[in-house]
């Protein structure tokens, strides 16, 4: 089904493998289409209650491929064909992802990072706004996720510097949530997403839908979605679990439903 990148459903979780190790998972046009349709597929499929996106081999993903790239091609064309549609559907899933960056996340690499919910990094990743050095600007959603994250001063830094940020420095800033030792790398990152894939799924959308929302409404009317979104986290299956659970003294066993 998929030529550059390897999708896989086991136990709740979708696992997205970015797939052309020998070009460090750089993205070509191909990829583009085929990270959206997985990541389609996981919203749309009950059984996901989580999604990881990685890279095969020592990278995540070193952004676009420069060998696609021509003098008379139209960057802002490219974007609104290939990477816009992509990042739209990450953000239109409700459904927890997790990026786990296993080497380097440049470019576009970087903005795919930012735009998932959770950041693990192996101590060997590192980031890098690599826009500038080929005189463009960071796209893919790149500033307006990494501004909510560290802030304007900091984004600056970084979007025109086009500094390397290693591993240590990544936790330092906020830009990840957990550095993983190498050794443990997969355990680890198997053992976070299976913690998301069995809490309450449809509560975490609602939370992903609300989280969205504080950065464009006001104070009233945010707090008028979160009425209506508390109401519908309230005839879920799963707040019935966690009521009884509670009341029973026992640990709750979650559906997703």
């Amino acid at each position: 089904m998929f030529e550059t990148i390897r999708y896989e459903v086991e136990d709740g979780i979708a696992w997205l493998y970015l797939n052309r190790p020998d070009k460090l998972n750089a993205f070509i046009a191909q990829m583009n289409r085929e990270v959206k349709d997985a990541v389609k597929a996981a919203s749309n499929d009950a059984e996901v209650r989580c999604l990881v996106i990685t890279g095969e081999g020592r990278a995540f993903c070193s952004g676009q491929d420069l060998s696609e790239v021509d003098e008379n091609m139209d960057h802002g064309q490219v974007l609104r064909d290939h990477y816009g549609p992509m990042m739209k559907q990450l953000r239109a899933c409700e459904k927890p992802i997790i990026a786990a960056v296993n080497g380097v996340a440049a470019g576009a690499g970087f903005s795919l990072a930012l735009a998932c919910d959770f950041r693990l990094i192996s101590e060997r990743a590192s980031f890098v706004n690599a826009f500038i050095h080929v005189g463009l600007i960071p796209d893919s959603g790149n500033l307006y996720y990494l501004t909510q994250l560290i802030g304007h001063a900091k984004t600056a830094e970084l979007a025109m510097l086009g500094e390397k940020v290693l591993a240590t420095e990544a936790v330092e800033l906020g830009l990840a949530n957990r550095l993983i030792p190498v050794d443990t790398w997969e355990e680890d990152v198997t053992a976070f997403a299976e913690r998301l894939a069995a809490l309450p799924t449809k509560a975490i959308g609602l939370i992903k839908r609300s989280m969205k929302a504080t950065s464009t409404l006001s104070f009233e009317d945010y707090l008028e979605l979160e009425a209506q979104g508390q109401r519908i986290a309230g005839l879920t299956k799963d707040h019935r679990e966690g009521v009884n659970a509670f009341m029973e003294k026992r640990k709750p066993v979650y559906s997703g439903q």
